[in-house]
């Protein structure tokens, strides 16, 4: 399938995508590493994204799909929160035709969002919710279907400005300038991350990640969230141990590497 994309794209006049599982994309791996070497602009869907695909359990539940794809020079790996980042996603990948783009789709339903833009997924991240009060104290920051559930664990954490942050494009973030990306993320302040996939390569961009580390298992969606910690009570509990982690220092800027 993916690789007679390619044969549809190297041939000329059309923009192919082709649509399965991201679980699957292990299959498809070769033919979507020649899509990104040749420049050709394939359009990748990959939906069932993460573990909350529930009872088809671990052989479906892809933890390490996102990490592979986010390797791979010139793809660009989009996982958007609600239908707003969706658009946005789609008018990336078409204003990309040598670069290929795989957009990963949750499973469950997910609400659309208080503040999400199309717009902003071309920068990789942005604000969507601002610390209200001053400055922020805390940024959670999330992918997909688990910014919903940041977005419910920000009236948990009463009393500590929190800043919400989307971002669905890690590849697209790291090209920012540094002046945006600090907006995004402040030094000095402490960033818990959560998404439903491999916790590797969340240290790029938070001090804390609730991630999977292993992989999953066969039960009811939020039966499977809750046993590995995707819940905003979780989350809350997880930002009040980052904050205690850090109370009497500041967190190390994320940002001050010789290479961003």
């Amino acid at each position: 399938m993916a690789a007679l994309c390619n044969g549809m794209h190297a041939y000329g006049m059309l923009r192919p995508f082709c649509a399965t599982f991201l679980n699957f994309f292990g299959y498809a791996a070769g033919a979507v590493r020649v899509s990104a070497l040749s420049h050709f602009g394939v359009l990748y869907i990959a939906t069932h994204d993460s573990i909350g695909l529930g009872e088809d359990g671990p052989t479906h539940q892809p933890v390490e799909a996102l990490v592979n794809l986010r390797a791979t020079p010139n793809l660009l790996t989009l996982r958007p929160a609600d239908a707003n980042e969706v658009v946005g996603a789609y008018m990336v990948a078409m204003e990309r035709p040598k670069t290929p783009a795989v957009i990963a789709l949750s499973r469950q339903g997910c609400a659309n969002l208080a503040g999400s833009r199309a717009e902003a997924v071309a920068r990789g991240a942005y604000v969507l919710r601002q610390a209200a009060g001053g400055p922020p104290q805390l940024v959670l920051v999330g992918t997909g279907s688990e910014v919903q559930t940041l977005e419910q664990a920000v009236p948990l954490l009463e009393g500590v400005r929190v800043q919400l942050v989307s971002m669905p494009c890690c590849e697209l973030f790291d090209s920012q300038p540094r002046e945006y990306k600090h907006e995004v993320l402040p030094p000095g302040v402490p960033v818990l991350a959560m998404e439903a996939l491999a916790a590797e390569g969340w240290c790029k961009y938070a001090h804390s990640v609730i991630g999977m580390r292993s992989f999953g298992c066969s039960a009811p969606a939020k039966e499977v969230q809750k046993r590995f910690g995707f819940t905003a009570d979780n989350a809350a509990l997880r930002a009040r141990e980052l904050l205690q982690h850090y109370a009497n220092k500041p967190a190390p800027d994320l940002l001050d590497r010789p290479d961003n």
